[in-house]
């Protein structure tokens, strides 16, 4: 099928575009919020976990009865699911600046949920990251296309 008359984008192009953006938007979120949720929570419950001379268990192994610990582990781990999802229809050139909007997150939950001391150099250093991310995310992101098996498996194809 050849293009529409006069050049312009099929409504069916149009609304494949749109969906993508949508999710791509949506797992982003997903991929920074599980991120910086599931790294609060295990810090919070790692340093919350005390071995008890009661126990009888060796002290490593004490932070994982922490119901706190266990739900950092399951959101670090929808984390790297997402993650590794968004990277599988977005170029890993917006992926990876846009989602470090997690380590300003996560400076930010260290600071205000955890009570962590947060000097001027940290938060500048956030700052930084935020205007990268901005800057990436203002750009456009398509799928890469892989060459079919024929032209050289596994080679990467420019977007025309």
């Amino acid at each position: 099928m050849g293009k529409p008359p006069g050049g312009t984008k099929s409504a069916t192009s149009v609304r494949a575009r749109t969906s993508r953006v949508w999710k791509t938007g949506l797992f982003t979120a997903l991929v920074i919020v599980s991120n910086v949720a599931g790294n609060a929570f295990l810090s919070w419950g790692m340093k919350r976990t005390e071995a008890g001379a009661a126990l009888p268990i060796p002290a490593f192994l004490v932070p994982f009865l922490s119901p706190v610990v266990w739900l950092g582990i399951a959101l670090l781990i929808v984390w790297m699911l997402s993650r590794m999802t968004l990277l599988s229809w977005a170029d890993l050139s917006f992926v990876v600046p846009v989602t470090s909007l997690g380590y300003v997150l996560n400076v930010a939950a260290g600071a205000f949920l955890l009570g962590e001391a947060v000097d001027g150099k940290r938060w500048l250093g956030a700052l930084l990251i935020v205007a990268g991310s901005v800057i990436t995310g203002l750009t456009i992101h398509d799928q890469t296309r892989v060459h079919p098996a024929g032209k050289g498996a596994g080679a990467l194809e420019p977007r025309q």
